[in-house]
C-alpha cells in the first residue's frame, strides 16, 4: 500500500472532529469563531477535522459558505503544525459534490467525506456511480462515503473499493452495532478504516466490532474527554472508557432527543456558555427553549468535572 494512502488511514483511525459553523450577529459564518474552534481542537490534540460535516450544519451552508469553512479549517491546521488532517464534507448533486471535492483538493485537503445522496430514489448502481464520480475526480485524495442508510448492501461498498483505490474509510452512522459487525466483514474490515459515525456514544460498542475510529461534536466543547475516550479504546480498558462514556452520556444524550432534533443546538449552546461562539443556528434546526438550555448548563458541568 502506498505510503500515502497508509498516512490517510491512519488519520481517519482516531478522533474525527466536526466543528460547527459559528454564525455572526448578521447570519454570516464567524471566520474568526470558527478559527478559534478549529484551533482549540488542534491545541488539545485532535489531528483531524472535518468542516462541513453535519455538526457544521453542512446542509444549511450554501457553496460558497461551504467553500469558506474548508479553507477556514485547512489554514487553522497550517498555521498549528504540524499540519492536521483536513476532511472535507462533499455533497448534493453529482456537479455539485464534485466541484466540492476538487476545491478541496485546490485549498488543501487530504480528504472528502461524501454526505449520503440526498435523493428519494437511491438505486444500488447509482449508489457506486454517485461515489465513483467524487472519488474519481480526486484520486490525489482520500475519500470517505457517509453511510446512514441501514439496508446499503455491504457488496456496494466492497464493489466501490474495486473500483476506486482512494476510497479509504467509510463513515457508518447506522445505531445497530451487529448491522454494522456485519457490514464491515462483508465489505472488507481491513479494506477500509471503519469509522463509528455516531459520536462518543456508540463508539465503544463500534469499536468492539471493528471501528478503529469515531467521529465527534463533543470535541467542540470537551476536546480533551473525547481524546481520553480515544486512549482508553485503543488500550482496551474497558473500565475507564465505560467511566468517560458515562460521563458523556447526558450531553451527547441531549443531542440526540427526538431524533436529534437539536443535535448542533445543544453543541452551540454549549459553546455559548463556555463563551466560544453564538449559539445562533439556522433552519430546521431551531435555538433551545429555557428548560433544555439549563439541561445544557447542567450537562456542561459534568463535562468540566475534574
Amino acid at each position: 500500500m502506498h505510503s500515502a494512502q497508509v498516512d490517510l488511514r491512519q488519520a481517519l483511525s482516531g478522533v474525527v472532529a466536526i466543528p460547527v459553523t459559528p454564525f455572526d450577529a448578521e447570519g454570516r459564518v464567524d471566520q474568526l469563531a470558527y478559527r478559534t474552534v478549529v484551533r482549540r481542537m488542534l491545541h488539545e490534540g485532535v489531528r483531524t477535522v472535518t468542516p462541513g460535516g453535519n455538526t457544521g450544519e453542512f446542509y444549511s451552508l450554501d457553496e460558497s459558505e461551504r467553500r469558506l469553512v474548508v479553507e477556514l479549517a485547512v489554514a487553522e491546521s497550517v498555521a498549528f503544525g504540524p499540519p492536521a488532517h483536513v476532511v472535507a464534507g462533499v455533497g448534493h448533486d453529482v456537479a455539485t459534490a464534485v466541484r466540492g471535492a476538487r476545491h478541496a483538493r485546490a485549498a488543501g485537503a487530504q480528504l472528502v467525506m461524501v454526505h449520503q445522496p440526498v435523493h428519494p430514489y437511491v438505486s444500488d448502481d447509482g449508489w457506486v456511480e454517485y461515489h465513483r464520480s467524487v472519488a474519481d475526480a480526486v484520486p490525489e485524495l482520500g475519500v470517505v462515503p457517509y453511510v446512514r442508510d441501514p439496508l446499503l448492501d455491504a457488496r456496494l461498498i466492497g464493489r466501490l473499493g474495486e473500483l476506486c483505490p482512494n476510497v479509504v474509510g467509510v463513515k457508518y452512522a447506522v445505531p445497530d452495532a451487529a448491522r454494522f459487525a456485519a457490514v464491515a466483514r462483508d465489505a472488507g474490515l481491513e479494506r477500509f478504516v471503519w469509522v463509528a459515525g455516531l459520536a462518543e456514544l456508540y463508539a465503544p460498542a463500534y469499536w468492539a466490532m471493528g471501528a478503529t475510529g469515531f467521529t465527534s461534536g463533543l470535541v467542540n466543547v470537551a476536546p480533551r474527554l473525547s481524546l481520553e475516550l480515544l486512549t482508553a479504546l485503543r488500550d482496551g480498558d474497558a473500565r475507564t472508557a465505560m467511566a468517560l462514556w458515562e460521563r458523556i452520556r447526558p450531553f451527547e444524550e441531549l443531542r440526540a432527543h427526538h431524533r436529534s432534533a437539536d443535535n448542533v443546538t445543544v453543541v452551540k449552546e454549549a459553546l455559548a456558555l463556555l463563551g466560544h461562539c453564538r449559539r445562533d443556528v439556522r433552519p430546521p434546526s431551531h435555538p433551545l427553549g429555557e428548560v433544555r438550555r439549563r439541561q445544557v448548563r447542567d450537562a456542561v458541568a459534568v463535562l468540566k468535572e475534574s
